[in-house]
């Protein structure tokens, strides 16, 4: 038995020896990407000098007696105990012990911590908009603890953007933009960033998604990745493994507060122009095409024999705006912007905004089943920030009751001047009223509702319950399947709507 204990052990080692062999002939043939990158320590030990922490400092007014709780990076590991201490302190009149009722204010400051990267070695930052908004003082913090005031170059609120500027204590490390068109899904990136306010941190993962729509902006287009970005890494760079940065860490999704593999960067593309423009005016100047756009969806798509459903709808012209000269109409469906394809409203409004002022372009546009070029010259965007309220539609029962027909569900009567008054609808809105919608109808689905005026059906002016009827049983005899309805408001704003025909 014990003879046999060396022959075993030889076997064994032979055995251990044949494993290894074959498991790094394995490994070897195994592609590098499969294996997981293996640069990352060379790429974060090249660019992390470049990574920076962006601090701020707010003053807030609080109630005197109040002892207002201090205000802590967001997700620092003692925000929690600070929280309870606070609130447990407080009395029921949310002052200091039995409760400061006295209403006097003194002024405090808060602080925040975010991040940054530095893209020019002259001293220039960039960050998220929400990282600094409000701040009364900022400042840039150094991967070796050296700390620079800074001052604001400009900020872009729909791109969550912002732009930096410092003086250099020391020479800087400046790292470059990639293109975030080129990336793969499933591409390694390197996120590095001030998660926690525990200072500069390096993670890895891939790339989920591309021109991800969370509804943040009008111009959301983000990468997604499961690189870990926490609270503090806002505002800090993606990388490609070229140590590149390809995006500017803005978001998480996450139940916790934590990350859970779901975050989002604005593309570099976007970032490189918006940075680009903040330095040059301080502002952005974005193009302006001056229409209301509205998604071609298959019943549309039908309708005006567009196959696939595709584009952006011309909802409304701007009657002061660069597509009214050019000849750009309400029913044209977008499909081609600048040499570029349009495949629904988020892309076209991307687009537009961002192409030069004053650039002339080619706008292909479907009317009627046809393509047709048109020549627009870019106005400039402004922001308007102003709400419109919908339109007040209040019962009037000393009106006159309207004789009504019914179609497609509808309630529908010629506009008269007890009708303009009643729904508010304004003398320049031509075409028949609804006046009612049976609320089991494909149209109460779609919402429209008495007070919505129908000015063309199938792309024809109308002026009667009876010229809509008549259209409708030409369209059923034709065999369509649905019917497009051009619709205004009381203001004359215009959607398009597609009602199924039976």
């Amino acid at each position: 038995m014990t003879a046999a204990r060396p022959v075993l052990s030889r076997r064994l080692r032979l055995m251990g020896a044949a494993i290894s062999i074959g498991a790094a002939s394995m490994l070897s043939s195994v592609p590098a990407f499969a294996r997981g990158p293996d640069g990352i320590a060379d790429i974060a030990e090249k660019v992390i000098d470049a990574v920076v922490n962006i601090s701020t400092s707010q003053t807030i007014e609080t109630n005197k007696g109040g002892g207002a709780m201090p205000q802590l990076p967001p997700g620092s590991p003692f925000e929690e105990f600070f929280d309870d201490f606070f609130k447990n302190r407080r009395g029921p009149g949310g002052g200091g012990k039995g409760g400061d009722k006295s209403g006097e204010f003194q002024p405090r400051k808060t602080n925040s911590l975010g991040s940054g990267f530095i893209i020019d070695t002259a001293g220039i930052v960039v960050t998220n908009n929400h990282v600094i908004a409000d701040a009364d003082e900022i400042n840039v913090i150094m991967n070796d603890g050296t700390k620079v005031r800074a001052e604001l170059v400009g900020v872009d609120k729909k791109t969550d953007l912002a732009v930096l500027k410092f003086k250099p204590p020391k020479p800087l490390t400046a790292v470059k933009f990639g293109d975030s068109d080129k990336i793969r899904l499933g591409e390694w990136v390197i996120a590095i960033g001030n998660p926690f306010s525990l200072g500069g941190s390096v993670t890895a993962g891939i790339v989920s998604a591309k021109n991800r729509d969370i509804s943040q902006g009008p111009y959301d287009s983000y990468i997604q990745t499961d690189a870990s970005i926490n609270r503090g890494n806002s505002g800090g760079p993606l990388f490609n493994l070229d140590g590149e940065v390809i995006g500017v860490n803005t978001l998480i999704i996450s139940p916790t507060g934590g990350s859970i593999g779901l975050g989002f960067a604005v593309p570099s593309k976007t970032v490189a122009g918006v940075v680009d423009q903040l330095q040059k005016f301080g502002e952005l100047r974005r193009g302006w095409l001056g229409v209301r756009i509205q998604s071609v969806t298959d019943e549309i798509a039908d309708s005006l024999n567009i196959k696939p459903a595709r584009g952006a709808l011309v909802a409304g012209v701007d009657d002061k705006g660069p597509a009214k000269p050019a000849g750009i109409e309400p029913g044209d469906v977008v499909v081609k912007f600048d040499g570029k394809d349009v495949k629904d409203p988020k892309d076209l409004s991307r687009i537009v905004a961002d192409t030069a002022v004053g650039k002339e372009v080619d706008v292909v546009v479907i009317r009627k089943g046809n393509e047709e070029t048109r020549k627009v010259t870019l106005g400039r965007l402004e922001d308007n920030d102003k709400v419109q309220l919908a339109n007040a539609k209040p019962k009037d029962d000393t009106a006159e009751k309207p004789v009504t027909q019914k179609a497609l569900g509808l309630d529908l009567a010629s506009l008269s001047k007890d009708l303009r008054t009643k729904y508010k609808i304004k003398d320049s809105v031509k075409g028949v009223i609804v006046t009612g919608v049976d609320g089991n109808s494909d149209a109460a689905e779609k919402r429209l509702s008495a007070g919505d005026v129908i000015v063309e059906v199938a792309q024809e002016a109308v002026s009667s319950a009876a010229d809509i009827k008549k259209r409708v049983d030409q369209l059923k005899k034709d065999g369509k399947k649905s019917v497009l309805l051009l619709v205004s408001n009381g203001e004359g704003e215009l959607r398009f709507v597609a009602l199924g025909v039976q």
